[in-house]
C-alpha cells in the first residue's frame, strides 16, 4: 500500500489524482500544515526537504510531487499516462512536466510567497506584478498547445494534464488567471467533471467546479 503525505490542496494534489485514476491501495497521511507539521522531526525524516508532498511507497519514501508523479507512472505502465521508453512521445511528457514544474510552479511559488524572494517590504507588490506577468506568458505558452490538442501530449491523458489541472488552481488569483484563455479553460472544464478530478477533490474537500 501506498501512503501519501499530504494537505488540501497543495502539492501533493497532482499526485493524489495519479494514485486515484490508477485505482491504487493508498492511505492518505494529513500533514498538518497549519501548525508546521512537515517542519516536524519526525517528517524531515521522511523528507528533509520539509515540504509537501512525501509518497512512501513499501517503506520508501519519495518527495519532490513530480518525481512521485513520474515513479507512480513507471510502477503501472499499463495505464498509459506517460508515454513508453521508445515512444516518440515520451521526450514530449519530460518537457511539459519540467515545464510546469520548473517554470509555472516555480513563478507561482514566487508570487504567492513574495516575502521570501526580496528583503525590501515595499518591493513585495513588484515582485507579485513581475511573477503575474510570467505567469500569464506561460499560461499562454500552454494555452497554443491545447489549441492544436485536447491534451498536452495530444489526444492522450497524461500525468501532465492532471499535474496542469493542479497549477492552474493557484493561478486564480493572478491578474491573468486560467480562465483568460479559452483552450486552457476548455481543457480544465473538461478535466473538472472527470470521475478522478470529482472525487479526489471530494476526499480534499476542495471545489473541483472553479473552472465550470
Amino acid at each position: 500500500m501506498y501512503q501519501l503525505y499530504y494537505f488540501p490542496n497543495n502539492a501533493s494534489l497532482a499526485p493524489h489524482f495519479l494514485l486515484h485514476h490508477l485505482q491504487c491501495d493508498y492511505e492518505l497521511m494529513l500533514v498538518d500544515r497549519k501548525n508546521n507539521g512537515q517542519k516536524s522531526a519526525e517528517y524531515l525524516k521522511l523528507n528533509p526537504a520539509g515540504r509537501i508532498p512525501t509518497l512512501l511507497d513499501d517503506g520508501r519514501a519519495i518527495f519532490e510531487s513530480a518525481a512521485i508523479c513520474i515513479h507512480l507512472c513507471e510502477q503501472h505502465p499499463e495505464a498509459g499516462l506517460m508515454p513508453a521508453l521508445g515512444d516518440p512521445k515520451r521526450a514530449e511528457f519530460f518537457q511539459w512536466l519540467s515545464y510546469l514544474n520548473n517554470t509555472l510552479q516555480a513563478d507561482l511559488l514566487v508570487r504567492h510567497y513574495p516575502q521570501r524572494h526580496t528583503t525590501d517590504e515595499a518591493a513585495i507588490p513588484s515582485v507579485v506584478a513581475a511573477q503575474d506577468k510570467r505567469i500569464g506568458d506561460a499560461l499562454g505558452i500552454i494555452d497554443e498547445q491545447l489549441s492544436k490538442h485536447q491534451y498536452l501530449l495530444g489526444d492522450t491523458l497524461s500525468a501532465c494534464d492532471y499535474f496542469l489541472f493542479m497549477l492552474c488552481r493557484w493561478a486564480l488569483p493572478c491578474a491573468q488567471s486560467p480562465r483568460d484563455f479559452p483552450h486552457l479553460l476548455q481543457h480544465l472544464k473538461a478535466l473538472g467533471e472527470s470521475q478522478t478530478v470529482m472525487a479526489v477533490c471530494e476526499k480534499e474537500g476542495v471545489d473541483p467546479a472553479l473552472f465550470a
